[in-house]
């Protein structure tokens, strides 16, 4: 089931706001909806550093980079569910301590845990995306049906 299980502080902010549309967009698996959330030089490093999803860990920057990562592996993915756990939103940021649920096309699930940092610009643009997991802690909890 996808959804976003909210048992976090939940005061209105800027940064609060656009991580939860980014998550909203993510269940429903509208790109468009997505990227729209993004400045045009925008950065997405999930995760950051280097990892199989960004071998040189620069991260994804622009419409076309967020765009080719929606793509190659958001697009994948054929179930989300996010538990948030805790929130913090300060200045122009938001981060958000998540447990992710993904499901695969073959009923494999993955759980990944994370903080999830979001800063806007004054309009309320994604200008920073910084997913913070260790992908051999998530890839640890595959379980295939």
């Amino acid at each position: 089931m996808d959804a976003i299980t909210w048992n976090a502080p939940d005061a209105d902010h800027p940064a609060r706001r656009a991580a939860r549309a980014s998550m909203t967009a993510v269940i429903g698996g509208d790109k468009d909806a997505w990227l729209k959330l993004f400045a045009p030089d925008a950065l997405v490093e999930d995760p950051v550093g280097p990892s199989f999803l960004d071998p040189s860990g620069d991260g994804h920057r622009g419409h076309d980079g967020i765009g080719a990562f929606w793509d190659k592996f958001v697009s994948t993915i054929e179930g989300f569910r996010f538990t948030v756990a805790d929130s913090f939103a300060n200045g122009d940021c938001c981060a958000n301590v998540a447990t992710i649920t993904t499901t695969m096309g073959d009923g494999s699930t993955m759980t990944i845990d994370c903080v999830l940092v979001y800063t806007v610009d004054e309009d309320g643009l994604i200008t920073s995306l910084r997913a913070h997991w260790e992908p051999d802690r998530a890839m640890a909890t595959l379980t295939r049906p």
